[in-house]
């Protein structure tokens, strides 16, 4: 199974995210998986990559032509190119089976509720799972469950991703996942 992981490039975070990156790029390639990524050498990012490589993977990075020369690419793995970070969106989008979000910045948060709002309106039917690690999405969470206690979200909508702390239970429920139409639930 091709996953994409949309998670952080940045190296000024706690090195408990590191070994999570670390650790479930190695888990990825344990099982058999396949990584899609945003193809940066830094971040979790970067530790998903050494990981998932360390245990043999199968690594795939997209990154827009403007970061050439850059010197941000971690260069082992197959790399695809792109001319827009939109571009390079689609192209993880439609190569992947399954989409995990570690924690990241404002680029993982548009992916993750890009994927999220695709998925809502039926353009997709892959699983979507939040690696919560260190509790890193409990306020993005917090923010979800109050817009649906507004009234801005229908709760249902919770039920379109995955949120967990633990590495197994993502690739379990990514492993075991069976499609749904959030339409013919919503009619349900």
């Amino acid at each position: 199974m091709n996953i994409c992981v949309y998670c952080a490039s940045s190296e000024n975070i706690d090195k408990i995210y590191f070994k999570a990156g670390e650790e479930f790029g190695e888990a990825l390639a344990e099982n058999g998986h396949s990584l899609i990524f945003g193809a940066g050498k830094f971040g979790i990012m970067g530790a998903i990559a050494r990981g998932c490589k360390r245990k043999g993977g199968d690594i795939t990075g997209v990154i827009p032509r403007f970061f050439d020369g850059a010197n941000v690419m971690f260069k082992d793995c197959k790399i695809i190119k792109t001319d827009t970070m939109r571009e390079r969106k689609e192209i993880m989008e439609s190569r992947s089976d399954a989409f995990v979000m570690m924690p990241g910045g404002i680029g993982t948060f548009e992916e993750f509720f890009e994927i999220l709002t695709l998925k809502q309106l039926d353009r997709h039917r892959k699983p979507i799972a939040v690696y919560n690690v260190n509790g890193y999405y409990d306020g993005m969470l917090g923010m979800l469950k109050s817009s649906v206690s507004e009234g801005f979200m229908a709760e249902k909508c919770l039920t379109l991703f995955f949120v967990s702390d633990n590495k197994d239970e993502i690739l379990n429920y990514i492993e075991n996942y069976v499609p749904f139409s959030y339409y013919k639930y919503e009619k349900s």
